[in-house]
């Protein structure tokens, strides 16, 4: 069966999910219309060199050619043949990407990638990510983690932060470290040195709390009445806004991936452009620490994302047709086209069907395909995570006055009710919506 999306409502809400999540691994591939699907974990997007040559290289003798990231900064690779398993595995663990068989689903480490590189932040969080995921692997009660449960280790600047994990560490320039879990709006300071301790105590509390009330989550946010009260006012995170650079940075280079997707020649070329090390972003780019501005113009070449400021900016989308059999159009292509136009904006997230898989954090741009076009509205989050289908934010009127209904800044609805959008008016209406600020 498909992966299955989290739920849009949580708290007392939520039914009990009453099975294990369906999550596909490096060792459990999903099985997609393009063929196997493999998800590789990499805690903090961390790879070296030779691990991101391997994964180029299994995609080329493996899969389509071709890998993709996602927004936990992990890897997939997609278009397998039944029978890769087992060469599949022998190649990721020959680089050191399979540490743990029965514990590489729960790898799931998101860490600020610009950590340590521009003089932001209040620490480097990377040697919490090595101890963190070293210490999750050999820990046999984390094993019993859902394949979603996310871990954020922020350097203080707020970006990972705003990434609804189920536990945070926040990082401060002056004090303690502050744990979130959740989504609580007050943290519990951390002693220096007990950083990545508090951390898997505050997600084994969480599964032996399950087994006391015998209900099974895949969240905290699922459960809220099972989480302990924070002490301390935490700092608002800063969001996605205020990351995913890409271009020279003062301590490297960043780029981005078009929908997260680069063949396997392109890895080579960041590869090649690297100084050893290289972070995948959860916002689908890749940091090189210590490359230099000399190595632009051979990734621009390439085609990754190499100046700020266009369409792409924070657009996103799930798979679409043909590797998925439940979408009802190839958003990607259709998004694609879309984006040869406007600037950036609020996010955007194209999706094939009511899943909405892969979908951002916090307020966001839906296009959702219908069956007869696209339906753009603008999601505000609440209090418990996104609301889907919110404030109506939908496309200019084109050939035409507005139909049985007014226009709201420039937006068209009928009768106050969403109204889809063909290919042909998408690119104005994506970009109105972006433009949304109240």
């Amino acid at each position: 069966m498909p992966p299955t999306p989290d739920a849009t409502a949580t708290g007392a809400a939520v039914p009990d999910r009453g099975r294990a999540d369906a999550c596909p691994g490096a060792l459990r591939l999903h099985t997609a219309d393009d063929g196997g699907l493999a998800r590789v974990r990499l805690p903090g997007g961390l790879l070296t060199d030779r691990q991101a040559t391997a994964l180029a290289e299994a995609a080329q003798a493996l899969g389509d050619g071709e890998l993709e990231t996602t927004s936990r900064g992990n890897v997939q690779l997609r278009g397998l043949s039944p029978d890769c398993g087992a060469e599949l595995a022998e190649r990721l663990r020959a680089v050191g990407l399979l540490p743990s068989d029965t514990h590489e689903r729960v790898r799931n480490i998101v860490a600020s990638p610009l950590a340590g590189l521009d003089g932001t932040g209040g620490a480097d969080v990377q040697a919490w990510v090595r101890e963190l995921d070293a210490r999750l692997c050999a820990s046999d009660w984390a094993a019993g983690l859902s394949g979603k449960f996310l871990f954020a280790l922020d350097d203080g600047r707020g970006d990972v932060a705003a990434l609804d994990a189920d536990v945070t560490l926040i990082a401060a320039s002056a004090g303690p470290a502050l744990l979130r879990l959740g989504r609580a709006v007050h943290g519990r300071p951390v002693a220096a040195g007990q950083e990545v301790t508090a951390v898997l105590d505050a997600a084994r509390a969480f599964l032996d709390a399950l087994r006391r009330t015998g209900r099974t989550a895949w969240h905290l946010r699922e459960v809220p009445d099972l989480l302990p009260p924070g002490e301390m006012p935490l700092p608002a995170p800063a969001g996605p806004a205020a990351v995913a650079p890409v271009g020279a940075l003062s301590g490297g280079l960043a780029v981005g991936m078009r929908f997260g997707r680069a063949s396997a020649e392109q890895w080579r070329a960041l590869v090649d452009a690297s100084a050893g090390e290289l972070r995948l972003t959860p916002w689908r780019g890749a940091v090189l620490p210590g490359a230099t501005a000399d190595r632009l113009p051979a990734l621009a070449a390439a085609g990754f994302r190499t100046v700020p400021g266009s369409a792409w900016e924070r657009a996103t989308a799930c798979t679409g047709l043909p590797g998925c059999a439940k979408s009802l159009a190839d958003v990607r292509a259709d998004a694609a086209r879309a984006l040869e136009q406007g600037s950036g904006g609020l996010p955007v997230h194209w999706s094939g069907c009511e899943r909405r898989c892969g979908h951002p954090a916090g307020r966001w741009v839906d296009v959702l395909a219908t069956g007869r076009g696209y339906r753009v509205t603008v999601n505000e989050p609440t209090v418990n995570g996104p609301t889907v289908n919110g404030p109506t934010v939908n496309g200019p009127t084109v050939n035409g006055p507005t139909v049985n209904g007014p226009t709201v800044n420039g937006s068209t609805t009928t009768a106050g009710v969403p109204v889809d959008v063909r290919n042909e008016e998408m690119a104005e209406a994506v970009a109105a919506a972006r433009r949304t600020t109240n």
